[in-house]
C-alpha cells in the first residue's frame, strides 16, 4: 500500500499502522526569503508611498503614481502572449479579417476579473494558494491543480521553441544566412536556452531587487513585441472603419470554423498556468492589503492593455494582407506575405518576426519560472537555490520541440486536461472568495459581493464554454 505524505510516497510496512490522512504541504522557508533586511525597509517605504498616492484627488495623478510600482501584471502579459495566442490571432485575421477583434478584450476582461479576485485573496491573507487549496478545499484539488500546471509548463514549451527557432531561421534567411540545418538549429536553441535560463534564475536570488529587475525585463520584452507589431500595422495601413466595427460590434461567424476560432481566442486569453503564477509573484513582491488598489491598477495597465493590444495588432496585421478564408497559416507565411506585397524586408518581414519572437521568448522564461514554483510547493522547498534552478530547468524538455514534433495526441490531451482544470480553478477561487473562514472580515458583502460573484461566474461560464468547444472539436468532429 502507498499513500501521500507531504508529497512523498511512503510504504505502509507490515506491522505499522498507515496514517489515515495526508498532511498539509509545508515549506522549510516561506516567501519572506525574497525580502532581506534592507529590502524590508524599502517595502515599508513603498507602503507609505502607496498611502500618499491613494490620497491624491486627481485620478490621473494616482495612475501616474501607481505606474512605477507595477510589476506582476507584466509577467501575466508575457505569459499569455505566446504561441497559442499568436496562432489564434493569425487564424482569426486570416479567416475573418477584422471581424473578431472584439473577442480579444472580452476574453482578457473576464480573465482579469478572476485574477483580481486571486490577488485580493493573496493580498489580504498572505497565504500560499496551493496550501489553501489543500487545507480549505481538498488535497486532491491541490494535487490536480499542481500536476496540471506542471504538465502545461513542460508541454507548452515545445511550441515556443518550435515557433521561435523557425522564426529566427527565417530572419537569418533574410540576410542570406542559412540556418536550415542541424548545426543551425542547435545554435539557435542553445541561445534561447542560455537567455531564458539566465533571466529566469535571476528571480530566485533572494533579493527584492532581483525580482523587480526580472519584472522590468519582461516588461521590456512585452513592449518590444507590441511596438514591433505596431510598426508593421502602421506600415501596412489600417482600415479604421472595419477595425472599429470589428472591435465594437460582436460579429459571430455562422460557420463551425468561426466558432472554434472564437473559442480558441477565449481559451488562449487566460490559461491554468496564469492562475498559479499570478498569486506567487504577488507573494514574491510581498504585496499586502496596502497594495490592493495597486494590484487592480497593475492588472489593468500591465496586463489588460498590452495583452489586448499585441494580439489585436497581430490580427489586424494579418487582416491587412488581404488574405481571407485561409486556414492554417503560420507566422512565417504571414511575414513572407508582407514581403510579397512590396512593403520592405526590414519594416515587415523582420520586424513582424521579431514581434512573434518576443512572444515566444517571454513565454519560455515564464514556463520555467512556473515549473519552479509548482515543484517547490508540491515537494516542499523554498523557491531559491539549486533545487529551484533544477525545478525550473524541467520545463526545458521543450527544447525538443525545435527538432521533433510531438505526437498529435500529446498537445491535444494536454489542452483538454488544461481546459478542464482552468474552469475548475476558477470555481475554486470563486468558492474561496466567499469563504468567511478564509477571508474573515475581508469577505466582500452586499452589492460589491454580488457584482464580484456574478462577474466570476460569467468568467467560469466562458472558460467552460471554451473547454467544451475544444473537446468536441478535437475528439468528436
Amino acid at each position: 500500500m502507498y499513500y501521500v505524505k507531504n508529497w512523498k510516497i511512503i510504504t505502509n510496512k507490515p506491522g505499522k499502522k498507515m496514517e489515515k490522512q495526508a498532511k498539509s504541504p509545508e515549506q522549510t522557508e516561506d516567501y519572506n526569503f525574497f525580502v532581506s533586511k534592507v529590502d524590508e525597509e524599502a517595502l515599508e517605504k513603498e507602503k507609505g508611498a502607496l498611502e500618499e498616492i491613494g490620497r491624491r484627488s486627481s485620478i490621473f495623478r494616482r495612475w501616474i503614481g501607481y505606474f512605477k510600482f507595477t510589476g506582476p501584471g507584466w509577467l501575466q502579459s508575457a505569459l499569455t502572449l505566446g504561441a497559442a495566442t499568436s496562432g489564434s490571432a493569425i487564424m482569426a485575421g486570416a479567416m475573418f479579417g477584422y471581424e473578431l477583434i472584439w473577442v480579444v478584450p472580452l476574453g482578457k476582461f473576464f480573465g482579469i476579473i478572476v485574477l483580481a479576485a486571486i490577488g485580493y485573496q493573496v493580498c489580504f491573507t498572505g497565504e500560499r494558494p496551493y496550501k489553501v487549496f489543500w487545507e480549505k478545499l481538498h488535497p486532491a484539488m491541490a494535487v490536480f491543480w499542481g500536476i496540471n500546471v506542471l504538465l502545461a509548463s513542460v508541454i507548452w514549451q515545445f511550441p515556443q521553441y518550435s515557433m521561435g527557432t523557425n522564426v529566427v531561421k527565417d530572419m537569418l534567411d533574410v540576410v542570406h544566412i542559412n540556418a536550415y540545418n542541424l548545426i543551425g538549429t542547435i545554435i539557435i536553441v542553445l541561445v534561447f536556452l542560455v537567455i531564458s535560463t539566465k533571466i529566469c534564475w535571476s528571480y530566485g536570488k533572494g533579493k527584492r531587487k532581483s525580482v523587480l529587475m526580472f519584472e522590468r525585463t519582461l516588461k521590456y520584452l512585452v513592449w518590444g513585441l507590441v511596438f514591433a507589431l505596431l510598426i508593421v500595422v502602421i506600415k501596412t495601413g489600417i482600415d479604421w472603419s472595419k477595425a472599429f466595427k470589428g472591435l465594437f460590434f460582436l460579429s459571430i461567424p455562422n460557420d463551425y470554423n468561426g466558432i472554434m476560432i472564437i473559442l480558441g481566442l477565449l481559451g488562449a486569453s487566460i490559461g491554468v498556468n496564469t492562475t498559479f503564477l499570478y498569486p506567487y509573484v504577488i507573494l514574491a513582491r510581498r504585496w499586502a492589503k496596502e497594495h490592493n488598489k495597486l494590484k487592480d491598477f497593475d492588472l489593468a495597465a500591465s496586463m489588460f492593455i498590452p495583452s489586448v493590444i499585441a494580439p489585436s495588432l497581430l490580427l489586424i496585421a494579418v487582416a491587412t494582407t488581404g488574405i481571407t478564408g485561409e486556414k492554417g497559416l503560420s507566422a512565417i507565411q504571414i511575414a513572407h506575405t508582407f514581403n510579397e506585397l512590396g512593403l520592405g524586408l526590414t519594416t515587415s518581414r523582420i520586424i513582424f518576426s521579431a514581434g512573434i519572437l518576443g512572444m515566444c521568448v517571454s513565454t519560455m522564461i515564464l514556463e520555467m519560472l512556473i515549473a519552479g514554483f509548482v515543484l517547490s510547493e508540491m515537494i516542499g522547498f523554498a523557491p531559491s537555490g539549486w533545487k529551484f534552478k533544477v525545478s525550473t530547468s524541467l520545463a526545458n524538455v521543450g527544447i525538443l520541440g525545435a527538432f521533433v514534433s510531438l505526437p498529435f495526441w500529446v498537445p491535444v490531451a494536454t489542452s483538454a486536461f488544461n481546459l478542464i482544470m482552468t474552469p475548475i480553478a476558477f470555481i475554486a477561487f470563486f468558492v474561496l472568495q466567499n469563504r468567511r473562514d478564509y477571508l474573515g472580515k475581508n469577505i466582500n458583502k452586499g452589492v460589491r459581493g454580488y457584482i464580484w460573484n456574478f462577474a466570476m461566474l460569467v468568467a467560469v461560464f466562458i472558460n467552460a464554454l471554451g473547454m467544451a468547444g475544444y473537446i468536441v472539436n478535437k475528439f468528436f468532429m
